[in-house]
């Protein structure tokens, strides 16, 4: 079978390493990436061409495409596939509003009386988010409606000072029509835990993957900018250290609900659905969706994976899909960012990777944003590439990760305090402040 896999990012190459085995596989990709060119046939083009990349899926015979990012989603690249007779695992672009209109999927919240939603308001003027800052007494979360690459919200208490700088961002958003809309959303600032799950959707059935938990910030104890995120970590038994099974139950549920909700309101939701939540003392919450694979938390799920992805592929498309079976292991994704990441003076510099180091004690190398040049591997301005290990529990994991992160040589970082037990038992201890 001849699969497709469009993207240039470490979550990507995740997809394609574990469809490599299985498929012909092709990509379609902005930057050269030094992992997927190794192991695909490949063309470099903008993958927000959607035309372009349906010619290259027509000429190449592919029988499924697998879309990586959000932006080709927002741009109808499904429909697009589609309409040239390619499968594909991704949603629509009507579908796809989940993640690309985050306005959209609160209202669809409410008007299918889904659980797990918060307090939250849209705005298109500075007077009535004054107004309602005015009057809300707890600390918000601003939020552009449109993409950002994970990097538009703004959290009173950690990024903004008080509801006072909360105004001046939003009005920001809104005059810079930030994300693409002249709109902000303000929620409400909940207290807990986040955690992701992922899903496989084929319309109608959902199979939930591992639970992971991202660490979004740029710097060790969880301080600095918010970024696209900086490494992950999973559990055995597809849980989290603080995640009960029943709560874990009750998000899929939430994502079950949401799935119905988008076939009525839009149209049927094949590929992933990326949920985000945060566990609180009344349960799960919804913070947003994803409409596609979570980047890092793609890395710490897909090697884990028993079922071959192919198979899972194909039931996406033809629309039986079932239980999806996962190695019962921890696993720990760290990401080496150039230094001084998100703003840094490296972009462009070489580094050197030893995967063959890295691969020998049982980890994982999985590209992000470089490129490969005809002299090595350049880094640019964002995160570089994920190492990714996994082991009988957290810790094993954690140390293997840690060691291979010695074999990427220049000038790079990476916390190093990511999937580590003092700082998984602090998340441990926060959640058991909240429940008492």
């Amino acid at each position: 079978m001849k699969v497709l896999v469009v993207g240039t990012g470490a979550r990507e190459h995740a997809i394609a390493d574990a469809l490599k085995d299985d498929v012909e596989l092709y990509c379609y990709m902005s930057k050269i990436n030094p992992g997927m060119s190794k192991i695909a046939e490949f063309k470099q083009g903008n993958e927000g061409e959607v035309e372009n990349v349906a010619q290259y899926a027509v000429e190449n015979d592919i029988e499924i495409a697998f879309i990586g990012p959000e932006a080709p989603l927002g741009k109808g690249i499904v429909d697009e596939l589609q309409k040239n007779g390619i499968k594909c695992v991704g949603p629509t672009k009507s579908a796809a509003r989940i993640e690309t209109d985050k306005s959209f999927m609160r209202k669809l919240f409410e008007d299918y009386q889904i659980e797990g939603s918060l307090v939250y308001k849209v705005f298109d003027n500075s007077e009535d988010v004054s107004k309602f800052l005015d009057e809300f007494d707890r600390d918000v979360v601003v939020k552009p409606v449109g993409l950002t690459g994970g990097k538009g919200v703004k959290i009173v208490g950690d990024h903004l000072k008080d509801n006072e700088e909360a105004k001046e961002y939003s009005c920001e958003v809104i005059d810079n029509e930030m994300g693409g809309f002249a709109q902000v959303i303000i929620e409400e600032r909940l207290i807990g835990e986040e955690f992701t799950i992922q899903a496989f959707c084929d319309g109608e059935h959902l199979a939930p993957m591992p639970a992971a938990q991202d660490h979004p910030h740029a710097f060790e104890g969880d301080v600095g900018a918010i970024t696209g995120g900086m490494g992950s970590y999973s559990d055995v038994g597809g849980l989290l250290p603080f995640l009960s099974q029943q709560d874990y139950d009750k998000a899929v549920e939430i994502m079950k609900e949401t799935l119905k909700a988008i076939a009525e309101e839009a149209e049927p939701y094949k590929g992933i659905l990326y949920g985000q939540f945060m566990l609180t003392a009344d349960g799960p919450k919804l913070i947003e969706y994803n409409a596609r694979f979570g980047d890092p938390e793609a890395m710490n799920v897909l090697p884990l994976l028993k079922t071959p992805l192919v198979d899972v592929c194909q039931a996406i498309v033809d629309g039986n899909l079932d239980e999806v079976e996962f190695e019962d292991k921890a696993s720990v994704c760290k990401y080496i960012v150039p230094d001084g990441y998100p703003e840094t003076e490296y972009a462009g510099e070489l580094i050197e990777v030893d995967e063959e180091a890295i691969e020998d004690l049982g980890a994982k190398v999985f590209y992000a944003a470089v490129s490969q040049e005809e002299d090595g591997i350049h880094l640019s301005g964002s995160r570089a590439l994920g190492i990714v290990a996994s082991g009988e529990t957290i810790e094993d994991a954690e140390k293997i990760a840690e060691k291979a992160c010695e074999f990427v040589k220049g000038n790079v970082y990476h916390r190093r305090d990511v999937g580590t037990t003092e700082l998984v038992n602090k998340r441990v201890e926060h959640m058991k402040e909240i429940l008492n």
